[in-house]
């Protein structure tokens, strides 16, 4: 499911923002981005976000700004500094101009100055990471939420589609087997119509008997019913059921093969069609739901 999240707060004069975003996966995928010094975050954020969040392919951006609170060191590297004054009193000796090299325009040369952040508190700064995270995944839990109830809406719509079709082909298929058995007489009659012969009404029975029992579907739409109520429920729970739906859509989608291989009627067949596309699009659906 796709989603976004972002907090930005000042702790201890420091800038710390966290942004979190994802798009849809099977399964839960994490990548965090940190400054490298900080990278002993990682592990932190992963295990905070999957503890909250159980499917998607999630990014993290961390930023972390100076603790103005922590003293920093700066360090002169003196023997670049000799080798810049040297060349640049080389450079005045040799075409006769000035020489006004200054401490300011050395300091500017690269590698000069060294600055070293001093010594940070790791226990401090996760604590203080993990609570501008908290903030950044709650806002990212809303925007899912919120989509999660558009998309619940579109499959109970969805839901409601096929079970009324379902509806439809439980009405018309007893219809089917006596449109079978007063084709077959028709056929007996128009075959044996020159013969005088009497048709056999236990044989006809057993015959229409064979093709109702083939192209029963009561027992396949019945699943089906049971797997839409399962379905309902599972879309009512708190927790993550994306997974538990995917098995469900699964056997929803082999009842209706079932169904279709026994229809023998092509009004029932093109309703399969339609079962199978609605099924389809609820799998789809289903697979950005947590």
């Amino acid at each position: 499911m796709t989603g976004f999240g972002r907090c930005e707060m000042e702790i201890d004069s420091r800038e710390i923002s966290v942004e979190i975003r994802s798009v849809n996966h099977r399964y839960f995928e994490f990548s965090c981005r940190t400054p490298r010094s900080l990278s002993f975050l990682d592990d932190k954020l992963k295990a905070y976000v999957a503890s909250r969040v159980s499917r998607g392919k999630i990014d993290v951006f961390v930023n972390v700004g100076t603790n103005n609170n922590v003293p920093a060191e700066v360090s002169v590297n003196h023997q670049l500094v000799s080798g810049y004054f040297n060349a640049m009193r080389e450079i005045s000796d040799t075409y006769g101009v000035a020489n006004d090299a200054t401490a300011v325009s050395l300091a500017r040369f690269p590698d000069v100055l060294t600055v070293r952040n001093g010594s940070e508190d790791e226990e401090k700064l996760l604590a203080d990471v993990l609570s501008v995270t908290e903030k950044a995944v709650d806002s990212f839990i809303a925007m899912r939420e919120a989509e999660g109830e558009r998309l619940k809406a579109d499959v109970l719509s969805r839901a409601d589609t096929i079970l009324s079709i379902v509806e439809e082909i439980e009405e018309r298929s007893p219809q089917t087997v006596k449109e079978y058995e007063q084709r077959l007489l028709e056929r007996i009659r128009q075959t044996l119509e020159d013969f005088n012969v009497e048709i056999d009404e236990h044989r006809v029975l057993t015959e229409v008997a064979l093709f109702s029992d083939k192209v029963a579907v009561a027992e396949e739409t019945v699943r089906l019913r049971s797997h839409f109520d399962q379905l309902k429920k599972f879309l009512e729970y708190t927790g993550p059921v994306g997974r538990k739906i995917d098995f469900i859509i699964q056997e929803m989608n082999r009842e209706a093969n079932t169904i279709g291989s026994k229809v023998q009627d092509a009004a029932l067949a093109h309703k399969v069609v339609d079962i199978k596309s609605e099924i389809e699009k609820i799998r789809e659906q289903i697979q950005n739901i947590e």
